[in-house]
């Protein structure tokens, strides 16, 4: 009874990181999709303005996908901060740092995990496992002893 409550979409939830941890205190969450297919799981999850260079992709203990983002600062903004005659009214965006985890199934290959970005979404593509062939069925003799 537990494994059906606490499996499938469940078992994501309670793997999840909680917003409070340590780790997690200068970070975000992105918005993320998640879709699964026949072939494989098909995660984006909104990153604008970064480039392949600023996210990092990794599969952790086993079946964790951990997707991180920091983006380097914009030359043209720092010098803007350190200048003495610019006076800052709103400094809302800042560097929009975000982390992502996500617990996946059991049923994916691990190693051949494919990511790319583009028009500032990230595209993680998991193949699955191909279902095993089911047994054709045969006609079984019957005997009988009469």
């Amino acid at each position: 009874m537990a494994d059906l409550f606490f499996g499938g979409p469940f078992r994501r939830l309670l793997y999840a990181r909680p917003a409070f941890s340590p780790d997690w205190a200068s970070s975000a969450t992105a918005a993320m999709d998640w879709v699964e297919t026949p072939t494989s799981h098909v995660i984006r999850i909104n990153v604008p303005g970064l480039g392949k260079d600023d996210v990092k992709v990794q599969v952790e203990d086993g079946n964790v996908l951990s997707v991180r983002g920091v983006p380097p600062p914009s030359p043209e903004k720092e010098k803007e901060r350190e200048g003495k005659e610019a006076v800052w009214h709103v400094a809302e965006r800042g560097r929009p740092e975000f982390a992502r985890e996500v617990a996946l199934p059991a049923d994916v290959r691990v190693d051949q995990i494919r990511a790319s970005v583009e028009n500032g979404v990230l595209t993680v593509v998991v193949p699955k496992e191909p279902a095993p062939a089911r047994p054709r069925p045969r006609p079984i003799a019957v005997s009988s002893k009469l």
